[in-house]
């Protein structure tokens, strides 16, 4: 598998496969998915957009991520935004890059590919903080806790429930830039 950074229109060309892999990774219901393909074309026209993607040695998506510069007026800012203590909104969302999607079809989990992501993900992100959602989980268990730990992701915001989903996520924050190479983190390849 290699990793390569996608522009905007890369990913636009695969937003298919993209809208496939986010579903398997976040066991959505189809008509759900349909609606996201529709905020995923909209999000790579966003300020600071930078996004990744990990192909197969045939050309399948393996898994994608992306993200870009956060704002008033974007839907899940304001939500957090309003959500936050009036302290925590100037240290965590002043200048910060938005984690919006980090996905790993689930037959390539286990293999090192979120955390390539991730590393490449933040490495092109401008901002002083990062700020993610991840549906709450157990942290031993859930693949995604266990890696947003190791780059040292800490709690903003705990079941916290976005308008529109059933479940109850939690809003992770980190400073940037990452500049040590997190406990276990493969390198990168491709990037």
């Amino acid at each position: 598998m290699r990793l390569v950074p996608w522009q905007p229109d890369d990913l636009l060309r695969r937003l298919d496969d993209v809208v496939t892999v986010y579903g398997e990774a976040m066991g959505y219901r189809t008509e759900l998915l349909q609606t996201r393909r529709g905020y995923i074309g909209a999000h790579v026209r966003r300020p600071g957009f930078r996004s990744v993607a990990t192909l197969s040695t045939e050309g399948a998506l393996a898994g994608f991520g992306y993200g870009y510069t956060s704002g008033p007026g974007q839907w899940w800012h304001d939500q957090v935004r309003a959500a936050l203590p009036t302290d925590s909104r100037e240290q965590w969302l002043s200048d910060c890059f938005e984690v919006v999607e980090l996905h790993v079809k689930p037959a390539a989990q286990g293999h090192g590919v979120g955390a390539r992501q991730l590393r490449a993900l933040l490495a092109m992100a401008d901002g002083r903080t990062v700020l993610l959602s991840t549906p709450e989980a157990d942290e031993q268990r859930s693949r995604a806790w266990r890696l947003y730990r190791r780059f040292g992701f800490v709690d903003v915001l705990r079941d916290f429930m976005f308008p529109g989903d059933e479940r109850a996520f939690a809003i992770l924050g980190r400073e940037l830039p990452l500049a040590e190479r997190p406990v276990d983190a493969p390198g990168i390849v491709g990037i």
